[in-house]
């Protein structure tokens, strides 16, 4: 881990830490502050609005399944601005993998300190994160890009990948449940949760961070740096690059919704139709961010993003750390204890603020968390 301060940034892709910050946005408090508005208003539209910002129990899908994901992906999106240019200069592949292992293992850390080890002790602890599944998933789309010489080599690496997790997913037997079961208890996620992860499991018959979604994830990184070898091919126009990602994002919702009557789209197993939906409206968000802002240079819009996509692991980890919105409440609560339920949205809007007046402290002096 360090903390770099920039003197002279150069110039990168606004659309990619604007979408970063967009997706960051919702949960540094954007989601609970749109809950707050419905049940204020009680307004039907804000209330369908509302209702996005919530997980589905099982099968299905809503906005909020998008935000991990997404995050997967835009972390794709980067490696390779971020690695296959360096080896196109001439860096050892071996100093990347030190480079890349090292940044797994600080977010593993990273993630067990979020669980609350520091807070509850090392007794049984849930070792898997969101931090972790990042750090981990990322390591191996990485490898893949770096090792594989070509872009053939790395669609078969995709393939397999999605296709190994079908078969184990639907053709697979669970001991006592047969195979193809999706359920919490009878999934082979479950199976494999239960047998080879130690600690203790989130929902207690599996994990949403476990081992074979940390395999599902990891394809949707892969898919993510697709997106960026599009982005990055000097030799399309910024409109062949708009027109790939939002047909590649077509093609894949369209496979996704034809799989899903029989292959479901789960969000706490990471479905192989999971990923293709996923992966798929992340390549439209992609091509349509990029499209304004790269392309038609609409910017002045993106700066509260930005402010929050270029320190993401900073707020992830300080909005788990620090009460912001008991700080809110602290000094607004005057206000806003009176006005019932308009006072929580004053109390959410208090918390945002609060968090992005710390990250635009960091990025007025360039200083940037980089793990």
């Amino acid at each position: 881990m360090s903390v770099e301060i920039k003197k002279n940034q150069k110039e990168r892709l606004y659309s990619l830490d604007t979408l970063r910050g967009f997706d960051m946005f919702w949960i540094i408090g954007g989601g609970a502050l749109l809950g707050a508005l419905a049940k204020a208003t009680e307004w039907g539209w804000i209330e369908v609005l509302a209702k996005q910002m919530h997980h589905v129990p099982w099968e299905g899908f809503r906005f909020e399944d998008l935000i991990f994901p997404l995050f997967m992906f835009i972390s794709g999106v980067a490696i390779p601005f971020a690695l296959t240019s360096r080896v196109e200069k001439g860096v050892e592949k071996s100093v990347l993998f030190k480079k890349v292992f090292k940044r797994m293992l600080l977010l593993v850390l990273f993630g067990l300190i979020y669980n609350g080890v520091l807070k509850h002790g090392f007794e049984n602890p849930r070792y898997l994160s969101v931090l972790s599944q990042i750090g981990i998933g990322y390591f191996f789309a990485s490898m893949i890009v770096v090792y594989s010489n070509s872009i053939k080599a790395r669609i078969f690496w995709l393939a397999g990948i999605l296709l190994g997790i079908t078969i184990l997913q639907l053709f697979t037997p669970v001991p006592g449940f047969g195979a193809g079961v999706l359920t919490p208890e009878g999934s082979i996620n479950a199976w494999i949760d239960q047998n080879f992860l130690p600690g203790k499991l989130i929902y207690g018959t599996y994990d949403p961070e476990g081992i074979l979604s940390i395999v599902s994830a990891t394809a949707i990184t892969l898919f993510g740096s697709f997106a960026g070898f599009i982005l990055r091919n000097k030799t399309y126009t910024q409109q062949k690059k708009t027109r790939s990602l939002l047909i590649i994002g077509a093609v894949l919702i369209s496979l996704a919704l034809v799989l899903s009557p029989v292959y479901p789209i789960i969000k706490n197993i990471w479905t192989v139709s999971f990923n293709f939906l996923t992966s798929g409206i992340s390549f439209v968000l992609m091509g349509v961010f990029y499209y304004v802002i790269d392309v038609k240079r609409w910017r002045k819009w993106t700066f509260f993003f930005r402010v929050i996509g270029l320190n993401s692991i900073t707020i992830y980890m300080g909005h788990r750390i620090m009460n912001s919105k008991g700080i809110s409440e602290f000094f607004l609560g005057f206000i806003a204890n009176p006005i019932g339920d308009f006072g929580q949205v004053i109390i959410l809007l208090g918390s945002i603020c609060l968090e992005w007046a710390i990250l635009y402290y960091l990025y007025k002096n360039k200083i940037f968390l980089r793990v």
